[in-house]
Order: structure tokens, then sequence, then C-alpha cells
């Protein structure tokens, strides 16, 4: 039996350190993308969490997601204003408060149960891990589909430790890095640890095992020349435009590869805004343009269908219309429709009023067959969703298409953060992605995480590039799936059953005083 954890700083120090954690971890993202400081805000978050009470985790859990996530996602506040930036901190810093009180029992409740050395240091880490990635699996899927920003593994895209998302998935790199902090934490305070030098040689040593992995082997079948094209229009939802403006703009950026000889063209989301099933001058674009390249476009666009709009990929043939089409699977909540609309529109009726077109969730299946080539399609925020890209592999997706809008979030970091999910995302499934936007930045990313080609933020052009195909599953493509469900109820189990046992214990304590106190 162990003697009750007690916190590392006082409760005052742990808010200024929960408080100081939340910039100090979205550094470690995208705009800035010092990936180090990731583990420092961890770090700190852990430190913060160490014998608290359970007011005082939740406290202090609270303050680091407030902190974090007001930073992270203030692009929120560019397209529909504070109110909703701070109802999505909130909610989301409701989440890892939760989180981190459950961490905070298992800093007190595990080596209670597990009382050696091997205990704290061995089973310690890995249940604070596992704790960690079952609140983002949670808050990636719930509510209404979940938000999956923030997710520690994002962090990691240009890191030595992203290859590892091809081995493990998204939620299973969070759990090891996460694992990483919390072990050295727990090296560090172990006082039975009497060698100096062990306290920081075992996680170096972790450190360098997880480094040293090889990269996942990828497996070429050919190569496809793609060609994706930014037309750079005023495509916010706000911006001044005329019908048909975007189309313009892209159908402009089209004409140069005219002569080149391409598989595909490829547009953005939302890259005709005049829907070419329905508007003859939008088709005979699309006819022109295939003709004159030799090539299929794919394109987004709205479509209604049925009474209900969709916000669609179309793979158009010149001559032959659109052959096939894909519907997004994951319109925004209150950005591309509005759940349970009657409960939240008294709330905010002017920002819910905003929102006067409901986009239908699609039930289509995500691949193109683009002339024997197989194309996984994504539409903007299906990329966050880890389903979608191992429905697409499974389907024999052999090259990924990420279509996006980002004009709504002007130069905030929330163009780069997603470019940096599209980059895990091509290293997870061991694939070829294009992610083509219609501001930028576009880029097209090899199957190592590598940028093959890039259009600059805000210039219209295109890019050409002869992406690699490729074969085969990775891990993570195989077992992702599996993978966290294992780790975060790996996490959640451990703390049940030392509840458990630490309650029986107790009984047994109780049980046996009486015994002798009666003797």
């Amino acid at each position: 039996m162990t003697a009750p954890t007690r916190p590392p700083v006082p409760l005052l120090a742990a808010v200024i350190l929960a408080a100081a954690s939340g910039p100090v971890l979205d550094a470690g993202f995208p705009d800035r993308g010092i990936w180090p400081l990731a583990f420092v805000g961890i770090g700190l978050i852990l430190i913060v969490l160490i014998g608290r009470s359970a007011w005082g985790a939740l406290l202090t859990g609270f303050i680091a997601g407030v902190s974090f996530y007001l930073v992270h996602v203030s692009w929120v506040s560019l397209y529909l204003g504070p109110v909703p930036w701070i109802a999505l901190s909130v909610l989301e810093s409701i989440f890892f408060a939760l989180g981190a009180l459950l961490i905070t029992l298992a800093y007190r409740w595990i080596p209670r149960v597990w009382s050696t050395t091997l205990g704290r240091v061995g089973l310690l880490p890995l249940v604070v891990a596992g704790v960690w990635t079952a609140r983002e699996a949670l808050v990636s899927t719930w509510p209404y589909g979940g938000f999956a920003w923030g997710r520690i593994a994002l962090s990691q895209s240009e890191s030595p430790f992203a290859p590892l998302v091809a081995w493990v998935g998204f939620s299973g790199l969070s759990f090891l890095l996460v694992w990483l902090v919390a072990l050295l934490l727990q090296f560090l305070r172990e006082p039975h640890v009497s060698v100096p030098s062990l306290r920081l040689l075992v996680p170096a040593a972790a450190v360098a095992l997880l480094v040293a992995l090889p990269a996942w082997p990828i497996v070429e079948r050919g190569t496809s020349t793609i060609a994706a094209v930014q037309g750079n229009a005023k495509a916010g939802y706000f911006d001044d435009r005329e019908p048909g403006d975007i189309l313009s703009a892209q159908a402009s950026a089209t004409l140069p590869l005219v002569g080149t000889p391409v598989d595909m063209i490829v547009w953005p989301e939302n890259g005709t805004d005049l829907d070419p099933v329905t508007v003859p001058q939008a088709a005979s674009v699309l006819d022109y343009l295939g003709a004159q390249t030799g090539a299929p476009i794919l394109t987004g666009t709205i479509m209604e269908r049925d009474g209900r709009f969709y916000n669609t990929s179309l793979l158009w043939e010149s001559g032959a219309g659109p052959t096939d089409y894909y519907d997004k699977r994951h319109p925004v909540p209150f950005g591309e429709y509005v759940p349970d609309r009657e409960v939240w529109e008294p709330f905010a009726p002017d920002l819910i009023g905003l929102i006067g077109r409901e986009y239908t969730p699609g039930t289509r299946d995500n691949v193109f067959n683009v002339d024997g080539v197989i194309a996984g399609i994504s539409i903007c925020f299906d990329i966050v969703d880890d389903a979608l890209t191992r429905e697409a592999v499974d389907r024999g997706a052999q090259v990924i298409i990420a279509q996006t809008n980002n004009a709504d979030f002007g130069r905030t970091d929330e163009n780069q953060q997603q470019l940096a999910i599209a980059r895990l995302r091509a290293i997870e499934s061991s694939r070829s992605l294009v992610n083509i936007s219609t501001v930028g930045t576009s880029q097209m990313i090899g199957p190592n995480g590598a940028t093959l080609a890039e259009i600059p933020a805000y210039e219209p052009g295109h890019m050409v590039f002869d992406v690699p195909l490729v074969a085969g599953k990775t891990p993570a493509m195989a077992a992702g799936g599996q993978i966290e469900t294992f780790v975060a109820f790996f996490g959640l189990g451990a703390l049940i059953v030392a509840l458990a046992v630490g309650t029986r214990n107790g009984r047994q304590r109780e049980a046996d005083a009486r015994i002798l106190d009666g003797s």
C-alpha cells in the first residue's frame, strides 16, 4: 500500500500552469508547427493533475482545455463571430475536464492497487495515455459527429514520429505520445529509482525505439498524372460574388493545362458554384475543358435532389456528363446544417438564421473509378474521420483526393491544420493524397508524407505530378479502429478494476480492524 499521491504544485500554481499549457500545446500544431512543444504542453497538463482533488482536477482540466481551444480554433470567429467560437471551446473543454478527472483518478488509484515500481512506472503511464485517448475518441465522434480538431497526433505531421501513424493510426499515435510524456514524468517522480541516470535513460530509450521503427514499406503499382487546379475565387460563404464566378475562376486556371497530357483534373470543394447537372452553361464549360485536355474532371458542387441539398463531388466526362458522384458524409454541424434547430435557434436566432440551407449527409461509397485508377474521395471535414479513409482503402483506393474550401477562414491556422491532417492521412494509408482548395494552400503529398507539388495560398494556379499509385494496407488501415478501441478500453478498464479492487481492499481492512478491536 502506497501513501496518497500529493500534488507536486499547489492549486494556484496549478491553475497558472494549466492556463499556460493551452498556448504551449497549440504552438506544437500548425501554423507554428513547433512539434516538440506538444510534449511540453502534455507535460504541463499532467503535472497539474497529479494529486488533485476531484474538483481541482475538473477546474485545472477545464482551464487547460479552454486555454488550448480558444487559441487552437480561433479561426471559427472569423466566419461566425465570437459566440460560436467561445461556445465550441467551452464544450470541448468540458470533455477535456472530464478526461482530466479520470487522469487524476488514475494517478490516485493505480499506485494503490499495483503498488510495485513496475505498477507505477510500467502500468500507470499506459493507463494515463489510454484515458487521454479515450477522451479524444469520444469527442471525435460525439455529439453530432464529433469534433476531431486538437487530437495530439495532429501535431506531429512533420515530426520524426509521423511514420508511426501508418502502424497505429491517429489514436494509436496520440496514445504513444502521451505515454512517452507520462513515462518520463513517472520516472522523475519515482522514489525507488536509485540510479539518477535511469530517470532519463529509460524514457530516452523509449523515444529512440519509437523513432527507430521503420516506415511502413510503400508498394507502388504505377503512377497517375494528376492535375489539380486552384482558382482563387471569392468562395467564402459571405463573399460578394455573382453566380458562376467560382466556375469562371476555376476554368481560367485550368486553361493553361490544354496540351498537357494528364489522367485527371481535380477541382476543389465548390469548384463550380453552378450545378452542371441542372445548369447547361456550367455543363458546357466542363465539357469544353474536358474535350480540350482529354481528361475527366473531378469537381465539387452543390446539388439538390428530391428536395434535399448535398455537398457533392462529381466525376465529369466530356460529352457524357456525371459518371459518378459522392456526397459529403460529414456536413459541418452549425456550419452546413443545424442539428436540433428548434432547440438551438432560441439561444442565437440571428446566428442560426444565417444557415438557411441544410445539407444532408451522403450515403454513397467514397471512391471513383477514373479510367482504371481508383480514387478515394474526401470533402473537407470528411478528412477528420478515421473510418472514411479506411473505407476508401477497403474499396481499393490507390490515391486519395481531398477537396476543400478554406475561403471562410482566410489566412488563419485552419488552412495549415487541415493540411496537416491530410499529410498524416497520406502516411497513415500509404497513399498519395491530392489536397486541393479553392484558395489554398493546395498540395500533392506522397505516400511517405513528402510534398510533391504545391500552389501557394491565395494565388490561382495548377500543379501536375505523376503521383505514385499504391496497393496494400498499412496496419493502421487494417486495424486502426481496433487499436483505438483497445487502448481506450484498456485505460478505462484499468480504472474500473482499480476502483473495484481498492474498494474491496478498503472493506477488508475495515473488517480486519473490527475483528482486532473485538479481540
